[in-house]
């Protein structure tokens, strides 16, 4: 008998701004990760938490006893309302619920894929290996619904759909040898649509400079409605990631939606954040003397925001840009509120407010 999948079922993804039952996050702790100091991790997240109020549910993931407390002091300290928190304690590695989380559907269903860590378990033993834990995660957590596991690799940064049957990607990250080495683009294709209910894959070339997720869609574009796209956009031609982000909103002014109709297209800036010597991300297992000197880019980009039930999670980074990326989202979003949350010391883990976060739609 041939096994059930959600697009025969009828399932597909809904976009980010649908209708949200929760989200998903974990509670920072790791000091590899956050080499800026734990406490602005968590001050972050406490504001992410509080601006989060009102709109929907927040399940945080913690490690015990111990964990949970000090986030519900912080948390109580930053005046956020605990009643609007489901605590799970489980064991796990880092903050990045988007990559290692299920992928949610509508009507309760969701999507497990595997997680491999950005397919560097295997370059540094010592420092990624031990994030795989992160994989179990969420079979140790009981859920509702019905659960369906692919069984290849897929981050949840990775993908970015319009809810109505498209999806975009990168071929630097999905392609990657990395990820699925035995699976062609046309296999991969099919899993997308199979497991995600889309119709449309758009695949863009290559992500950010220095991008160790190898080029993860959640820094590069956006939906902001089913066929409008917020790109990431750098107009400074000497810059690194210049011709990187020319082709990706050059691709897009190219194609079509799942209907054939073409999109539009709105650019949004880039900051410009460079890597304090011996602080960029996963520093520890690079040549300092060469690699994580101030010349180094980080992979940030305004384009990793939350779309919140009441609230857009913006990020902000202390960079002139700031207040121009912020009006553009706000635009995008007159019945919603748009917060800039800093990341200006969050970039040093990898990533930013999208990533941290995971949805659960409305039921």
């Amino acid at each position: 008998m041939e096994e059930r999948t959600p697009k025969q079922l009828g399932y597909i993804m809904p976009a980010e701004w649908e209708k949200h039952e929760a989200v998903w996050l974990a509670w920072p702790h790791d000091i590899t990760t956050f080499t800026e100091g734990i406490e602005k991790a968590e001050k972050t997240f406490c504001e992410i938490i509080k601006s989060l109020e009102g709109g929907e549910k927040v399940e945080l993931i913690v490690l015990d006893d111990a964990m949970q407390k000090r986030s519900e002091n912080a948390l109580k300290k930053f005046g956020a309302d605990l009643n609007n928190i489901n605590f799970h304690q489980v064991p796990y590695a880092d903050v990045w619920t988007r990559d290692y989380a299920p992928i949610f559907l509508k009507n309760n269903v969701w999507t497990k894929w595997e997680y491999n860590v950005y397919g560097k378990a295997n370059e540094d033993k010592i420092y990624w290996a031990p994030l795989l834990k992160d994989n179990q995660v969420f079979k140790k957590i009981p859920l509702m619904g019905e659960k369906f596991e692919p069984g290849i690799v897929l981050e949840g940064g990775s993908i970015e759909v319009n809810g109505q049957g498209t999806l975009i990607t990168t071929e630097q990250c999905l392609l990657n040898p990395n990820r699925n080495p035995d699976l062609t683009k046309e296999q991969i294709e099919q899993y997308l649509k199979d497991y995600l209910g889309v119709k449309k894959i758009i695949w863009l070339k290559r992500g950010l400079v220095n991008d160790h997720t190898d080029g993860h869609i959640d820094d590069l574009v956006k939906f902001v409605s089913s066929n409008k796209i917020l790109c990431a956009y750098e107009e400074n031609e000497a810059d690194e990631n210049y011709q990187i982000l020319k082709d990706n909103h050059d691709a897009l002014m190219n194609s079509t939606d799942q209907d054939g109709k073409s999109f539009e297209v709105v650019k949004l800036p880039m900051p410009h954040i460079r890597y304090k010597e011996g602080h960029s991300v996963h520093s520890q297992d690079k040549d300092t003397s060469s690699q994580n000197s101030e010349s180094e880019k980080a992979a940030a980009s305004y384009i990793n925001f939350y779309i919140g039930n009441e609230a857009v999670l913006a990020t902000i980074y202390n960079d002139p840009n700031d207040s121009e990326a912020l009006k553009i989202i706000q635009g995008c979003f007159l019945e919603r509120k748009v917060v800039g949350i800093d990341c200006s010391e969050i970039i040093y883990g990898g990533g930013t407010i999208h990533c941290m976060t995971q949805q659960v739609p409305k039921a």
